[in-house]
C-alpha cells in the first residue's frame, strides 16, 4: 500500500468507520471499501431483543406492574418496581447496540445507523419510551438508512416509540369525536375533561429537527401556523395499548376533521394526509440543505464547507431523496479526505473505537463498555432532548470531560497495557495519521500501560 492509499485507508477507517486495529482492513481501495458497505445496517447482535410488536406487548404489561407498585415489596419503591419491569429489555438493547458497533465488519453502515438514530432521536430519558428505543432503532432506522429519506422519515414518524416520545398519543383534534365525548362526560359528572386537545410536540420536531430545520423557520419558510396545522394532520396517530391489535396506529376518533393547510398546500382529513405531508417535506429544498449540512458536519467538520453542502443537497434532490447517492457523493468529495482530523469523537465513539482497535471480545464489551460511555458523560440511547447528542467538538471538550477520558484511558491501559504493544498498534491502526511527536512519546513511555494510555488520549485517536 503506497503512502497516498495508506492515508486514505486511515481516514476511511477512523472518520467514516469506527476504528480498526489494522488499516489493511480498508485495503488498497478505501473508497471502494466504503462504497461496498452502503446498504441496510447489519442485523443487530445480542440476545433478548424484542421487535416492535413484542416491545409494545411488554409496555402494555406495565399496567400489571403498576398495580404491584401500589403495594411494593418491603425495601422497594414504586419506581423501582416499574424500572425492574424494563431492566432486562433495556440492558439487552444497549448491549446489542454496543456489540454490533464493536464487532461489525461494515463500520461505515453502522456509523450511518448511529447518525440517523441520533437525527431521529427517541430517548430513554423520557419514561414513555422505556422498552421501545431498541425496537425503534432496529425496525425503523436500520432497514432504511440507504433507502430514501422519505421512507426513513415515514418509518420514524409513525413508529410507536416516536409517537409516545413526542406525546402524539395524547394529541386529539379540538373538534374530534374523543374530545366531544370527554366534554359531554365532564359536563355530566361536573369534572374537567382529561383530554385537553392538540399537542404540537411531534409536529414541531419533525419540522425543526427532522426535515426543514430551525433556520427555515427563522427565514420564514414555515410559521407557527404551519406547526399547528401539521399537528392537526398528526392527530389520531397514536399507540392504543389497551387494544388487542397494537399494530393499529391511527384512531379516527382522535383525528381532527376537515382539511388542513401546511406550507401553503391543503391536505384532506384522514390518515393518508400524513404520508402526503411527509413526502412534501422530504422533497423540500430546505430539507435537502438541512440533511446535507448535518451529514457534512458529522463526517467532515463542525463548520462544513458550503460547496460540499451544496453538492450533497443537489444530489439529494436530483435522486428523489435517495440516500445512497448522497453517501457516494460524500465519499467522492475531496473535502472529506482532508488529512487533518477535524471531528472529535463523542464518548460512545471513543469507547467503541477503543474496543475495535484493542480487539476486545464480546465478554469485555458486554461487561464494561456501556458503563464506560456513561462515565464519560453520554448515556447510551438516552439523549437529553429530541435534538439528540451534540455533534460539535466544543460540547465535549470541557476540562471535566477531558479528565474523564484520561481516567477511563488509564483504567483500560492498566488492565490491557502489559499484553498490547501500543507502539506497534499505533502504527498499524493510525498509519500516516500518527504524528512524529506522538510516536516519540509512545517510545519514551515508562511501560506498556503508560504507552497505551498515551495512545488512547493522543489527538490522532481522539479525533477522526
Amino acid at each position: 500500500m503506497n503512502s497516498a492509499s495508506s492515508l486514505q485507508a486511515a481516514i476511511a477507517a477512523h472518520r467514516f468507520g469506527l476504528g480498526e486495529a489494522s488499516l489493511a482492513v480498508a485495503g488498497s481501495d478505501p473508497r471502494g471499501w466504503l462504497d461496498a458497505q452502503i446498504g441496510p445496517a447489519d442485523a443487530p447482535r445480542g440476545d433478548g431483543l424484542l421487535n416492535t410488536a413484542q416491545a409494545l406487548d411488554h409496555v402494555a404489561a406495565e399496567r400489571e406492574k403498576r398495580r404491584e407498585a401500589k403495594n411494593p415489596p418491603p425495601g422497594m419503591t414504586a419506581e423501582q418496581v416499574l424500572a425492574g419491569h424494563y431492566r432486562e429489555v433495556i440492558t439487552a438493547d444497549i448491549r446489542s447496540r454496543m456489540l454490533t458497533a464493536a464487532l461489525t465488519t461494515r463500520p461505515f453502515a453502522e456509523r450511518l445507523q448511529w447518525f440517523w438514530s441520533n437525527h431521529f432521536t427517541v430517548s430513554l430519558a423520557k419514561g414513555s419510551t422505556r422498552g421501545l428505543v431498541g425496537a425503534f432503532e432496529r425496525d425503523a432506522i436500520r432497514p432504511n438508512i440507504a433507502g430514501s429519506f422519505e421512507s426513513l422519515l415515514v418509518a420514524s414518524t409513525t413508529h410507536p416509540a416516536m409517537l409516545r416520545y413526542l406525546d402524539n398519543s395524547q394529541s386529539a383534534g379540538p373538534h374530534s369525536t374523543i374530545v366531544a365525548r370527554a366534554a359531554r362526560r365532564a359536563e355530566r359528572l361536573g369534572e374537567g375533561p382529561r383530554i385537553t386537545g392538540l399537542n404540537e410536540n411531534l409536529a414541531r420536531e419533525v419540522l425543526e429537527l427532522h426535515t426543514l430545520g430551525a433556520e427555515a423557520a427563522r427565514s420564514g419558510q414555515y410559521t407557527q401556523r404551519d406547526v399547528t396545522a401539521f399537528a392537526a394532520v398528526l392527530t389520531g396517530w397514536r399507540v392504543a395499548l389497551l387494544d388487542d391489535d397494537r399494530s393499529r396506529l391511527f384512531d379516527p376518533l382522535w383525528h381532527e376533521p376537515g382539511s388542513k393547510t401546511v406550507l401553503g398546500k391543503t391536505y384532506p382529513a384522514g390518515p393518508e394526509a400524513l404520508r402526503q405531508v411527509l413526502h412534501d417535506l422530504a422533497v423540500h429544498p430546505a430539507t435537502a440543505h438541512f440533511i446535507a449540512t448535518k451529514l457534512a458536519r458529522h463526517f467532515v467538520a463542525d463548520a462544513p464547507p458550503p460547496a460540499l453542502v451544496d453538492r450533497l443537497a443537489s444530489t439529494y434532490l436530483k435522486n428523489s431523496t435517495q440516500l445512497a447517492p448522497v453517501y457516494r457523493e460524500l465519499i467522492r468529495s475531496p473535502e472529506a479526505w482532508n488529512a487533518q482530523p477535524a471531528k472529535l469523537k463523542t464518548p460512545e465513539e471513543f469507547v467503541i473505537s477503543s474496543a475495535r482497535v484493542l480487539g476486545l471480545d464480546r465478554r469485555s464489551i458486554d461487561r464494561a463498555d456501556a458503563g464506560g460511555v456513561f462515565a464519560l458523560g453520554q448515556r447510551v440511547q438516552a439523549a437529553p432532548s429530541p435534538a439528540g447528542w451534540s455533534d460539535r467538538a466544543d460540547d465535549w471538550l470541557g476540562p471535566d470531560a477531558v479528565w474523564k477520558r484520561v481516567e477511563w484511558s488509564t483504567r483500560v491501559a492498566s488492565r490491557l497495557g502489559s499484553s498490547i504493544d501500543a507502539r506497534v498498534l499505533a502504527a498499524q491502526s493510525l498509519g500516516p495519521l500518527l504524528e512524529p511527536q506522538t510516536a516519540t512519546q509512545l517510545e519514551r513511555a515508562a511501560d506498556g500501560p503508560q504507552a497505551l494510555a498515551l495512545l488512547l488520549m493522543a489527538p490522532e485517536f481522539q479525533r477522526r
